[in-house]
């Protein structure tokens, strides 16, 4: 059970990271700071795409229209820390005593 739950923590975690990656890569592309026409460049952020969008666009839909600003990673990032909080509550502590590492 213990390695269970660290495995679905390390997952959440890990989307975390892909999500700010996603985040920053693409406000400087939209700035000019990283060249968007670069090929690289244009494959790292279709897989990031590719990995953040299927949870990104359902809370788009729920969310008003804000213009440029969106705040669906937000909403997104919250999820993660209620999932990891209730993991560590519920299922980690009960069956294996400890506290998560970060």
């Amino acid at each position: 059970m213990c390695t269970l739950v660290r495995l679905i923590d390390l997952i959440l975690n890990l989307y975390s990271w892909v999500l700010v990656i996603y985040i920053i890569l693409g406000l400087l592309m939209s700035f000019g700071v990283i060249n968007a026409y670069n090929r690289f460049v244009n494959i790292v952020y279709e897989a990031l795409q590719r990995v953040t969008e299927p949870l990104l666009q359902p809370v788009r839909r729920m969310l008003p229209h804000t213009g440029a600003l969106d705040f669906s990673p937000i909403i997104i990032f919250i999820g993660i820390w209620v999932v990891r909080s209730l993991l560590l509550e519920y299922a980690y502590v009960p069956a294996c005593g400890g506290v998560l590492a970060n």
